[in-house]
């Protein structure tokens, strides 16, 4: 299950060597909803936006796309 996570206005991350701002959508791979969530808060802790479970947001609004971080 892919759960897709966004973020806020000021939340940039850097991930393996990739980064994740306002403009990109996180996209983890897990094999539940709740594993997917709990992933996301030991990457980014409290500064994501929300977390889509197997349908992403709608990419108008996230130019630099999808990028996997595991």
């Amino acid at each position: 299950m892919k759960t897709y996570v966004t973020f806020g206005q000021v939340h940039t991350h850097s991930i393996n060597g990739k980064t994740l701002d306002k403009d990109s959508v996180a996209v983890i791979e897990r094999d539940t909803e709740q594993e997917g969530r709990s992933a996301a808060f030991e990457y980014f802790g409290k500064k994501f936006f929300t977390t889509y479970a197997d349908t992403p947001p709608k990419m108008e609004y996230f130019p630099r796309g999808f990028i996997e971080i595991d």
